[in-house]
């Protein structure tokens, strides 16, 4: 039975819609992790009817954007050089990931508060593989320490970018320091 050329038109009309509601729910939660569905319905300009005809639930929706805000991370960490020396490998990717991770901190709180522990943990696992090889690799070179497990250094590497965005988001931490300040913390977590 072939589609009609009104269904082929609802399902791109419904792509579309739920582009723009995943586009709303994460500019509004990278600002503000308690935005209602009702503001991201209205910032995508499409009903409350609609938004739940495509997500039936805020915890699907939140799932939704940080799915989307990790695809386009991972789109720009896997063109990252992170080759040579472990050492300015690590410093490039931290430049990189400074700014995915203080775009979206908001959008995981947001994540952590309605998602199972373990479904957030899924859901960046290939970004905490690529931490953790490298990681390794800078063990096998002699300049990170052996002396703790590499999963409490990967570990310790997201709580440092999670808490310097929570710090720049609180006005404790000037976002221009941020980096900087990220990256010699991390580098002195993995070389002590």
């Amino acid at each position: 039975m072939a589609a009609s050329p009104g269904g082929s038109r609802r399902r791109a009309d419904a792509e579309r819609n739920i582009a723009r509601i995943v586009s709303a729910a994460r500019e509004l939660m990278s600002s503000n992790p308690n935005a209602t569905t009702d503001d991201i319905a209205q910032a995508a300009g499409v009903g409350r009817m609609t938004l739940y005809g495509h997500f039936r639930t805020r915890a699907d929706l939140i799932e939704a954007a940080l799915m989307d805000a990790l695809r386009a991370g991972e789109e720009t960490l896997s063109s990252l050089d992170l080759a040579g020396d472990a050492r300015d490998a690590m410093t490039r990717l931290l430049a990189s990931s400074w700014g995915l991770v203080a775009e979206s901190a908001a959008l995981l709180t947001a994540a952590e508060g309605v998602l199972p522990a373990g479904r957030v943990r899924e859901l960046h696992a290939e970004p905490a593989e690529r931490m953790a090889e490298l990681i390794r690799r800078g063990q096998e070179q002699g300049v990170f320490r052996t002396d703790l497990p590499t999963t409490w250094l990967v570990s310790m590497t997201h709580y440092i970018l999670h808490g310097a965005a929570n710090e720049v988001r609180a006005g404790r931490l000037p976002p221009h320091d941020a980096a900087d300040v990220v990256t010699k913390s991390i580098h002195s977590v993995l070389t002590s």
